[in-house]
C-alpha cells in the first residue's frame, strides 16, 4: 500500500506524540517536520526538519506534499495552532483527520479536518469535534458531546453526555466535565477539576466544582 506524504508543522515533545499515532495509522508518510529556521537540519525522531512555516515555503512545500498537520501543542492559548491552521488553508493544503487504531470513534460520531485522535481515546455516538484539535490519550467524549475548533482535550479527561466545549479551549488532565456542561471559547478547565455546570464567561475554571479563577 502507497502512503500518502505529509508534513508536520511543530517539532516539540507534542509532535513526537502525533508521530506516534501516525506510524501506528500507517496511512501516511512523514515527508519532514517544518519549525524554527535554525533548527533546520536536525531530526525529530529520525524525520528531518526541513523548513519553517512561512507562507511562502508552505506553498513551495505543498507542491511536493499537498498533506498538512499542525503539532504544536496548545496548553494557555490556542492562537498559534489557529494562525498555523489557516495558513495551511489559504495556501490551499489539506489537513487529513488522524485517527489511532488504538482509539475507539463511533462510526455515528463525526470529526473534522486537522484533528488528531491519540491512543485509547473513546469517542461515542454522535459526539461532536471540530477541527483542527488535539483529543489527547485516553479522553472520553461522550454521547452528543460538543467540542469546538482549534480545542484540546487532555489525557484522561472526560467529557460527558452533551457537554460542550467552545472554540479554542483547554480541558486539561483528569478534569471531568457533567453532563450539559459547558465551557466558553478561549478558556481552560484546570487538570482534575470538575465542572458542573454551563458557564459563560471566558476564563480559568478550577477546583471541585470548579469555579471562575482567573479571566482571560
Amino acid at each position: 500500500m502507497n502512503k500518502e506524504p505529509i508534513i508536520l508543522i511543530g517539532g516539540g515533545g507534542h509532535c513526537r506524540s502525533v508521530i506516534d499515532v501516525i506510524e501506528a495509522q500507517g496511512q501516511y508518510e512523514i515527508f519532514g517536520v517544518l519549525d524554527m529556521p535554525d533548527k533546520v537540519g536536525t531530526k525529530v525522531l529520525g524525520y528531518p526538519i526541513i523548513g519553517s512555516d512561512t507562507e511562502k515555503e508552505l506553498k513551495e512545500f505543498k507542491e511536493q506534499c499537498p498533506n498538512f498537520l499542525v503539532t504544536v501543542g496548545q496548553v494557555k492559548s490556542a492562537q498559534l495552532r489557529k494562525r498555523i491552521f489557516h495558513r495551511i488553508k489559504v495556501v490551499g493544503g489539506q489537513l487529513p483527520i488522524i485517527i489511532s487504531p488504538k482509539a475507539q470513534v463511533s462510526i455515528h460520531a463525526s470529526v473534522e479536518e486537522g484533528t488528531v485522535i491519540h491512543h485509547f481515546v473513546m469517542l461515542n455516538a454522535s459526539a461532536k469535534v471540530g477541527a483542527n484539535c488535539i483529543i489527547n490519550s485516553g479522553a472520553l467524549i461522550e454521547h452528543d458531546g460538543v467540542i469546538g475548533d482549534h480545542c484540546h482535550i487532555s489525557t484522561n479527561s472526560v467529557i460527558n453526555g452533551a457537554a460542550r466545549v467552545g472554540e479554542g479551549t483547554m480541558v486539561g488532565s483528569n478534569a471531568c466535565m457533567l453532563p450539559l456542561s459547558s465551557l466558553p471559547e478561549n478558556s481552560m478547565l484546570a487538570a482534575s477539576s470538575i465542572l458542573t455546570q454551563a458557564v459563560v464567561e471566558p476564563g480559568i475554571y478550577l477546583g471541585h466544582p470548579a469555579k471562575l479563577y482567573k479571566n482571560e
